[in-house]
This record gives structure tokens, C-alpha cells and sequence, in this order.
């Protein structure tokens, strides 16, 4: 008898933007748009702040820790000296990617589509494997031995980091895996051991990859190298240290870590950064969907844990994973951070940032202010969540890594509130106000200053560990899903995607100038000007470069003055990238509601006459998202990962082959995009 993997519950199922899978929405955020809201706070859009006090102990629901023995995980080990070095940033004189605009993809089409004369192929693909000794991808006979050598399911943030010396020709590429599906992973199982083998093996697919790159020359298309010395793979069971102010906290101790110092895995990662001293940023996004908690304290609501059985079930093989156990009440409070690690030193430990705040982390961009202190921006990705910002305690100094690499330990934390000049004209229809634009000015509120909370009645580690519950209590504004947050390092301005927020004016929180559609399906674009050109200012201005969506459909759009008509259609913006001469690309998560279309990659204007246009590079295939952007427009080339393809498939019945490669199911992978034909040919 074969029990083929269990579609898992599908409260989403008609209720997605776009061509968005149900599925997704069960696996990825684990329905977290499906159930209640996990922001009930009563904070207003630019109207007054209703602010309780509340005993900290019945809010935070902290639970007790013993005192037991510390177990290290192999990679808490001391670092070593890098063996190697990244080389210096290439200026450029301007953007150089010519091409001619595609036109949108139907979302039934299983194509990866580029404009003419492109090609492409993909770097890396599910199962490819990493050392000289991991086995090759099998399909029908994965283990989780195999797969813990193999590159990773669902790669989202990805970044090519070039090699100093190797004149372009070598580059470490890095890239995170942020959950899986079951159902077109694996052939149905025929035993309980192929049921357990499966569960084990998809938790292998989790973490992060860090892989070496080789090719002939600039502008040539990159070949991964299977053995490469700086060859990675970042498993559930791999040691991360926490750093920051929360560090050795009560609320981070469990029975396995006393010291509260050590945590095994990173969970749910998402978009990310690279830093200016080349280590990489992954932002811990869904991990709620991992644990089963009691579910009854204001944090878990918060944070939207519940007391059910998990789809992946985990907790079956680690107690860790079920936070009712005696002793890991406090696990769920070991994620949510922004994750930093070396790409250079593979005998490394990451680390987690708790001075960055714990939430469901998008990822974080890195800027050097004019003073010298590091800034990060980071958006807290669900339905009526907040922006925030990092300024670093120390300045950045250049050439010294050491130092740099201990920029985002120590800090100031902000939540953003932002204040419309306009807010009695915003009705909820989207229609641009008398005075021609979405905008006005915003505050950076404090919650911590100078190593000391600024909340009433919470603790510094309070504020950092249940970061959600801090910024309810001061009244920043309320977004609609804040995703990547990109500062562009040509102007110094912020631009922050909003995905969507299909709730905005159906429950009590209406439109606001920031966010000005009620049932916002296909989000927008903000664009933040930081006072005086300073990072670290506490006030800014902001206006919205774009109101997406299809405006064939009849949908209310802004493109910051340029016609609406000569567009190409966009939804629901997710990650965000630059090329040289300071244009935004922007890659998407939910096709255009209607008749609907594939996700793709899109290139937008900023300034001239033509800001605010927006053409199309590239579609993904069926069902898929299109994630982690690089633009090496010098080269001529573009690369994305695409997650998710064929999604809505099933073994055997899948809507996606992609990459087409003969295997009969789909296989997330990281692809590059160039000019011409010339190529290392397409890996069987």
C-alpha cells in the first residue's frame, strides 16, 4: 500500500491574490493571512495612539528555565582566518542591460521566458551536490544523508560575491532555503520508513547554502564547483551564536542551552543583504509554522504560534520543536532574527542578531551613514506589521573585517511611523489626492537608545526578544506587509515593498495615505528620503513611487506621474535590487489578479521623465516566485532564484518540469540570465 504525502489544510484555497497557491500559503507562512491578525494592537494610522500598561510577566507569558548542561553543536568552534578575500567593488560609469521589454506570461505557461537575444540556465539546482564525496541527486532514493550535501529546496536571497585576484572568474555564490513541499518532493511511500526518511530528508532541504563559482571570463555564465574549499551547507543541527544584549537571557534559555548563547538551526529565511565587509544577512521570517506551542500568552498570538500539530511534524523526532516540553518553553524565542554569516571562512559560526529585534524578518540592507555608523533596514513581513531601522553604537572602518563584523551587535533600534500630507482625501478607492502625490513625513520612533530600553514597563531584553509586543506599545503605523527594504547606495534614499494586505479596511484598521487601497491585493512602493541625507536622522520624508497592479484590468494604479497605460503590468512586489546607473528592480510574488499572470523580474525608472516606468525582464515559470535578484548590468547579466515552481502539483501530476532538465518533477534552482548563447550547456 503507498500513502502518497498528505496535501496539507488549505484554509487559503480561493482566498490568494493573483495566481498565488494555496499551497504556498500553507507551507511558506503557514496560513498566517488565514488566521486571526496577529497585530490587534490599537495603534492608528496617523490618528492618536491608545497605549496600556500590562504586567510584563502575564503579556510576555515567560516561561521558567532549569539550569542543565550546554550541549555545542561541531560548528561552535573558534573562527579561523579567512582564506579568502573578496575583491574591491567595480565602479561603474552606467547601466549597460539593453533589452526589449517581454510581455506578460500566462499564468498556465511553464516557461522560463527572457527577452530577445538572452539566454539562460541555471547555476544550481535542488539536490546538486556540494562535496566531492555527496552522492548525485536521485530523486527517487533522497535520504537525508544525501541531502545535507546537496544544495537546498526553495532558495530564496541570493548574492554572487566575486573573488579578489581572480579577475572575475571565480565568485562564491550564497543562497537560502526557506521551506519546503513534501508532496512533489518525494514519490509516494509505500512504508512508515519512507515517511519518516521523507520528514527527515525535507528538514535537510532547510538552512543555507554557500557554494564556489567558476567561469571563463566577464560576462561568460558561471558553473558551480563540486568539492569548492569554500563549499558550505548550514543544517538544522548547525551552531549559531547570539549576540546583541539579549544574549545569556532568561527568555532565550532551554534545557538543551543554559546559557542562552547558543542556538541549533536557522528557520524560514527569507530575502537578505550583504553587508560592505562581505558577510551575508538572512532574515528568520516563518518560523512560527516549526513549533507547537501552548499558543495562549499575548507573545505566542503575536507572533502566531499556536497549539497544533505542525504539517512538517518535526516535533516527532526533537523535542525542541514542541514547546509545551518542560524546558524548551523559551525555543520559539531563539528565532526570528537576522542571521550573519561569513561566506569566506567555512569553519564559521553564524551568528544572530537580537540588537536587530525578533520578528518575521524579510531580510536587511546595510548602509554606511555619513558619520561612520552602520544603518539596517528591516521589514517585519505580515498584514499590519511595522519598518524598522538599526543604527549601529560603532562607526565602520574600512579594510578591518574583524571590527566591521561586530557592527550589528550593539545599537539603536526604531519602529517607523509615517504621517500623510494628505490624509483626510485617502478613502480607501486608491485615487491620488488634489495635491498629486502620495506622501508626507514620518518619525523614527525609539525603542532602544544607547543600550537602554525606551519602552514603559519592558526590559532591554524584553524589547528585543518580543520586539512586536515593544512597537504595539509606541504607535508606529500599521503596513501592508513591509517585505524587502532596499537602500540605494547611489542617493541614499529607502525604498520599502509592500506586498499586499487583502485585509486593509475589512477588519477596524482603514487606508491611509501610506497605505491607500482598502483589500490592497496588489501592493505598492515606498519611497523614504531620510531628513538631511542623514541614515541615522530620526525624521524623514516619504512618498509612494507606485501603486501597483494591471491597469487593462481597470485597476487603480500610480506610477509617480508616468502614464498608466504604457506599464507593464506588476503585483505584489517582494524582493528589490539596483543595477549600476540607480535603477530599482523589482521582483514579484503574486502575479496581477484577472485573468492572471506568471511572476517575473521588472526594471523601474527613478528619475527623468520616465520615472515611475516599469517594463518587464523576465517570467518565471508556472507557479513560481521570483526571488533574490542580482543585476550585473556591466556584464550583461541578470540572476534570480525561483522557488516553488509547479506547486500546486502533486507526484506524478506536476504543473512544472522546470529546469527541464528530464527530471519528472520541478527543481527550485538559482538561474542566470545573459546575452547570446554562449554557454557551459544545461546539466543533466
Amino acid at each position: 500500500m503507498t500513502f502518497q504525502a498528505r496535501r496539507p489544510f488549505l484554509p487559503m484555497l480561493g482566498h490568494t491574490n493573483g495566481k498565488r497557491s494555496a499551497v504556498t500559503c500553507a507551507l511558506k507562512c503557514d496560513n498566517a493571512c488565514a488566521g486571526e491578525t496577529c497585530n490587534t494592537s490599537e495603534n492608528g494610522y496617523f490618528r492618536d495612539i491608545v497605549s496600556a500598561e500590562y504586567s510584563r510577566r502575564s503579556m510576555l507569558g515567560v516561561g521558567a528555565v532549569g539550569a542543565l548542561t550546554l550541549l555545542l553543536g561541531a560548528g561552535a568552534t573558534a573562527k579561523a582566518p579567512a582564506a579568502h578575500s573578496l575583491a574591491p567593488a567595480v565602479k561603474f560609469a552606467g547601466g549597460k542591460l539593453q533589452f526589449t521589454p517581454i510581455s506578460p506570461v500566462n499564468y498556465l505557461t511553464d516557461e522560463f521566458t527572457v527577452p530577445e537575444d538572452y539566454s539562460w540556465e541555471p547555476i544550481i539546482r535542488w539536490g546538486d551536490p556540494l562535496f566531492a564525496d555527496t552522492p548525485d541527486f536521485d530523486i527517487n532514493n533522497q535520504t537525508p544523508e544525501a541531502q545535507a550535501g546537496q544544495f537546498g529546496y526553495n532558495n530564496d536571497y541570493t548574492d554572487i560575491l566575486e573573488l579578489e585576484g581572480s579577475k572575475g572568474t571565480r565568485a562564491v555564490l550564497f543562497s537560502n532555503h526557506e521551506y519546503t513541499n513534501d508532496g512533489i518532493m518525494f514519490p509516494p511511500a509505500v512504508t512508515d520508513a519512507d515517511v519518516e526518511r521523507y520528514r527527515k530528508t525535507g528538514k535537510a532541504a532547510h538552512g543555507l547554502t554557500v557554494v564556489e563559482l567558476q567561469r571563463k571570463s566577464r560576462g561568460f555564465p558561471w558553473q558551480y564547483v563540486r568539492g569548492g574549499a569554500l563549499n558550505r551547507r548550514l543544517l538544522t543541527d548547525t551552531a549559531y551564536t547570539i549576540t546583541g544584549p539579549a544574549a545569556g537571557s532568561d527568555l532565550l534559555k532551554t534545557v538543551d542551552d543554559p546559557s542562552g548563547t547558543t542556538v541549533l538551526g536557522t528557520l524560514g529565511n527569507c530575502a537578505g543583504g550583504t553587508t560592505p565587509w562581505g558577510t551575508i544577512l538572512s532574515g528568520e521570517e516563518n518560523f512560527q509554522g516549526y513549533f507547537r506551542s501552548v499558543g495562549t500568552s499575548a507573545a505566542d498570538k503575536r507572533y502566531g504560534l499556536s497549539d497544533r500539530q505542525t504539517s512538517r511534524k518535526w516535533e516527532a523526532d526533537e523535542p525542541r520543536f514542541d514547546t509545551r516540553n518542560a524546558g524548551y518553553e523559551n525555543e520559539t524565542n531563539r528565532f526570528g532574527y537576522i542571521v550573519e554569516v561569513d561566506p569566506l571562512n567555512p569553519s564559521s559560526t553564524p551568528v544572530k542578531h537580537t540588537s536587530l529585534g525578533r520578528l518575521k524578518h524579510e531580510g536587511a540592507n546595510v548602509i554606511v551613514a555619513s558619520n561612520g555608523k552602520v544603518v539596517a533596514y528591516t521589514g517585519d513581513d505580515e498584514q499590519f506589521d511595522y519598518l524598522y531601522k538599526f543604527v549601529s553604537r560603532d562607526v565602520y572602518i574600512e579594510g578591518d573585517r574583524a571590527h566591521n563584523m561586530g557592527l550589528l551587535t550593539e545599537g539603536d533600534l526604531y519602529v517607523a511611523r509615517f504621517t500623510g500630507n494628505s490624509e483626510a482625501e485617502i478613502d480607501g478607492s486608491g485615487a491620488l489626492p488634489a495635491d498629486g502625490a502620495f506622501d508626507g513625513t514620518g518619525q523614527w520612533l525609539p525603542l532602544v537608545v544607547d543600550g537602554k530600553s525606551m519602552v514603559d514597563g519592558m526590559s532591554l531584553e524584553e524589547v528585543l526578544v518580543y520586539t512586536r509586543l515593544a512597537a504595539d506599545k509606541v504607535g508606529p503605523t500599521k503596513m501592508d506587509r513591509p517585505e524587502d527594504v532596499e537602500p540605494n547606495l547611489a542617493t541614499g534614499k529607502v525604498y520599502v515593498a509592500c506586498t499586499n494586505n487583502s485585509n486593509r479596511g475589512v477588519t477596524k484598521a482603514p487606508a491611509d495615505e501610506a497605505n491607500p487601497r482598502n483589500r490592497n491585493r496588489d501592493g505598492h512602493v515606498v519611497e523614504i528620503t531620510e531628513d538631511g541625507g542623514d541614515q541615522t536622522a530620526t525624521t524623514f520624508g516619504w512618498n509612494l513611487l507606485m501603486v501597483c497592479g494591471d491597469p487593462a484590468q481597470g485597476d487603480v494604479t500610480y506610477f509617480s506621474g508616468f502614464p498608466v497605460d504604457e506599464v507593464s503590468p506588476i503585483s505584489c512586489p517582494d524582493n528589490l535590487a539596483f543595477d549600476a546607473a540607480g535603477n530599482l528592480w523589482i521582483s514579484t510574488d503574486g502575479a496581477p489578479s484577472g485573468i492572471g499572470y506568471n511572476d517575473g523580474l521588472f526594471k523601474v525608472t527613478l528619475d527623468g521623465a520616465e520615472r515611475g516606468k516599469v517594463v518587464q525582464f523576465l517570467s518565471v515559470p508556472r507557479d513560481a516566485e521570483t526571488c533574490g535578484p542580482i543585476i550585473h548590468d556591466e556584464e550583461g547579466m541578470v540572476f534570480v532564484a525561483v522557488q516553488h515552481p509547479g506547486e500546486d502539483g502533486t507526484w506524478g501530476a506536476n504543473t512544472s518540469l522546470f529546469p527541464y532538465d528530464g527530471t519528472p518533477a520541478p527543481r527550485p534552482s538559482v538561474v542566470q540570465v545573459f546575452r547570446g548563447k554562449k554557454s557551459f550547456g544545461r546539466r543533466k
